[in-house]
Formats: structure tokens, sequence, C-alpha cells
């Protein structure tokens, strides 16, 4: 069994056939990081031109990938933050069965090990984290286990609460049934009219090859229900400064789950701003709540992190 050398490629498959991205790209021609699973995950990082003040995490929605951040990422480099994000396992171009993940934990154990590579080699900056979405239900659980490591949370519509209709008791219920008998049955898929009220940004985003179109399978539901689950008891651990930006019409991800998560943290610095009206991508939205948006971020970040040269006001 010892034998490597090449006519043995039922053994060494990699020197055959390296791996390749679900859209067969290989690898080695994308940044990447392997997780723990030895699965790769495809990564981006948006330097700043000059030194960079601190590193931004980006954490993505479920179903689509860290590419739609570009806009924003480009926006925070602009305030020199050196940003960095990855595709979730499923999703974009990681591997993985399309939105299906073992435990919902996969998500912040992968998010910490990119986190921690990125500190390793800029031990001396703060770290911040950007979540929308589910990518907030991933923010609040990655920074529930580090309580003292980051320097601050953006959450654009977080996932904290299940929305009432889908979490009625029986549906529950059945859920939990099904994920025992048929846990691939396809549920609903994401209605993309929910996601904005902005036309344009809903084409983009039915059009986007890279985002997942097909229906949501309860066991990735029964996830997100754990997550919920695990958010109620991360809450009133976490002291560290926030900032909320919900839509009061958001119909995927309650805004009850914001006021919650207000209410429940022990952070001193938390803010909540709702847009009337809004719906679920607010960085994504019609102009005036985009552009209201990214202001918010921007300045909320720039108060929290000391520019070059500045001494920490830790």
């Amino acid at each position: 069994m010892s034998s490597k050398h090449k006519g043995h490629s039922s053994r060494m498959p990699e020197e055959s056939s390296p791996k390749r991205s679900p859209q067969n790209i290989p690898y080695k021609d994308l940044p990447h990081i392997i997780n723990a699973d030895g699965q790769y995950l495809f990564c981006r990082y948006w330097k700043p031109a000059a030194t960079p003040r601190a590193l931004v995490f980006i954490a993505h929605g479920a179903g689509e990938h860290c590419g739609r951040y570009d806009d924003l990422a480009q926006k925070l480099t602009g305030l020199n933050l050196f940003v960095f994000a990855h595709d979730h396992v499923g999703h974009g171009q990681s591997e993985g069965d399309r939105m299906v993940v073992s435990d919902f934990h996969v998500f912040i154990r992968d998010s910490l090990q990119h986190i921690d590579l990125m500190k390793k080699e800029h031990p001396e900056l703060p770290v911040l984290i950007l979540g929308h979405s589910m990518g907030g239900a991933i923010s609040i659980l990655t920074a529930s286990e580090r309580p003292s490591e980051f320097s601050g949370m953006l959450l654009i519509s977080p996932l904290v609460v299940a929305s009432p209709e889908v979490a009625t008791p029986i549906k529950v219920f059945a859920a939990k049934v099904l994920n025992f008998v048929l846990p691939n049955l396809s549920l609903g898929s994401i209605d993309p009219n929910a996601i904005s009220r902005n036309k344009k940004e809903m084409e983009s985003y039915t059009s986007d090859p890279l985002v997942y179109h097909g229906g949501m399978k309860v066991s990735f539901v029964i996830q997100l229900m754990n997550a919920i689950a695990r958010i109620e008891r991360a809450l009133p651990k976490l002291t560290l400064p926030i900032l909320v930006l919900h839509g009061s019409s958001d119909k995927l991800c309650d805004i009850r789950g914001s006021y919650l998560l207000m209410d429940t943290v022990q952070s001193q610095d938390k803010t909540l701003k709702v847009y009337e009206e809004a719906y679920h991508a607010l960085h994504k939205e019609l102009p005036e709540v985009s552009t209201s948006v990214f202001t918010e971020i921007l300045t909320w970040i720039g108060q929290k992190v000391p520019a070059v040269g500045e001494a920490s006001h830790s």
C-alpha cells in the first residue's frame, strides 16, 4: 500500500483530478480555504490601498454568495478596512450539496477558521463581523463563541426568530417528523419578490447563476430552527457594540427578532434603525434605503475603529 507513484491514480486522486468548484473551476485557480471536513470554500478579499485599520468579516445569507457584497466591501475598503468573506458550505463557489449542512454550527466553525487565519496575519487589527439574514444568525453565534474578540457586530435584517406563519406548532412538528423520513424533501424556495422593492435588484438576484434558486430542504429548515434556538440562548451573553438595520415590511426575517435582540443583549452600545416599508435585503433596496444603509454602516464603523496611527480607545 506504500506505493505512491503515478500508476496508482486510484490512491492519489488529487494528482489526476484537481479539486474543482461546482462551476468546474479548479480550486488552485481560486482563493480558498479548506475547512475541518476537507471541503474547499471559495474566499474573497478586498484589501485597502493604504494600511488597514481593521478587519471586517462578512457572512452572507441563505442561498446567496459573498460576491453579492462587492459594492458594500468596496465602500468599506474606502475607509481602509480589510474586508474578507467566503461562500458558506453548499453555497456559491464552495463545495457541498447545495443548501445542505450537517449542522448549523459548521457555518460558525468555518467562519471562525477564516477569521483566525486573518487574525494571524494581522494580529494588531480589531475585527468586526457583518451578517445579513442567515448570515446575521451566523454572526451572532460566532460572536457569542468569542465574547471578547470582536470590536463590533453589524446585522442587516438578521434571522433571530422564525416568522410566525412558518413556525406554527403543527408545522414545526411536521418538519421534525419529515426530517426523519424525507430530509431531502424540498419545501418552497425563497420568494425573490420578498427580497427587495427594487426591481433591478430582484432581477439581478433571479438571474445570478451563483444564487441557489431551488427549494429549501426539510433538513436545512431544521438547521435554521436549531440556529434560532441557539440564538435565544446566546443573545443574553452578548456585550459587544451592535448595529442592527431592519425593514419594517421584511417578510423573510421577522423584525420582531431585531426588537428581541435589542431587549436581550447586554451590550451598552446598541442601535436599531428601522426602515419603514423596506423589505429584506436593505443593501439591495430602493436607492434611498441602500444609500442610507451604506452611510449608517460606514459612519458606525468609523466611530468604532481608530484611524491608523491613532491610539486605540479600548
